[in-house]
């Protein structure tokens, strides 16, 4: 998915490994201050995404500190151009997380890059529905990672995860 937004080019790409069948939904529920801080904005799209998923009935994700770890190693890999964007090694952070939490049963990942704060990354992810659908999936823990490259362009990952 392409987007234009404050003049700079975002992309944003989804990979599941299962299907769910996405509620259609506006994101008016989010709520309205939320932090822009790179610093906590962590903890912000995981405050946006579930108040998104409560007022669709679903139950909020935990963070996973497992899944955060790999979350941020990704974000890194891709800011430093270890990594291309995108999902290269999705399997092997499921892995990962997997061999330090237990069996993962299913599994998921949204990633993006630009200039945005926390509301316009989840905002995004909403508009697009390979993203949404990994927002509404069933998952029950993720872990979010945020990286900034040297220009200052931020790259965010976020791995949903069913234990």
């Amino acid at each position: 998915m392409l987007l234009l937004a404050r003049n700079f080019l975002i992309l944003i790409f989804s990979v599941a490994s299962i299907s769910c069948t996405p509620h259609i939904a506006s994101t008016n529920a989010l709520p309205a201050k939320i932090q822009s801080d790179p610093a906590s904005m962590d903890e912000s799209i995981l405050i946006l995404i579930n108040e998104y998923r409560k007022s669709h009935g679903l139950v909020p994700l935990k963070m996973l500190d497992a899944a955060s770890a790999q979350a941020v190693a990704h974000s890194k890999d891709m800011a430093d151009r270890r990594t291309s964007f995108g999902h290269e090694d999705f399997e092997k952070r499921v892995k990962n997380v997997s061999q330090s939490t237990g069996n993962v049963s299913s599994a998921a990942e949204n990633v993006a890059f630009g200039q945005m704060s926390a509301r316009e990354v989840v905002d995004g992810w909403l508009h697009s529905p390979g993203h949404k659908k990994n927002i509404e999936g069933n998952y029950t823990h993720t872990g979010i990672g945020i990286a900034k490259d040297k220009e200052g362009v931020l790259f965010f990952t976020q791995l949903f995860v069913r234990l």
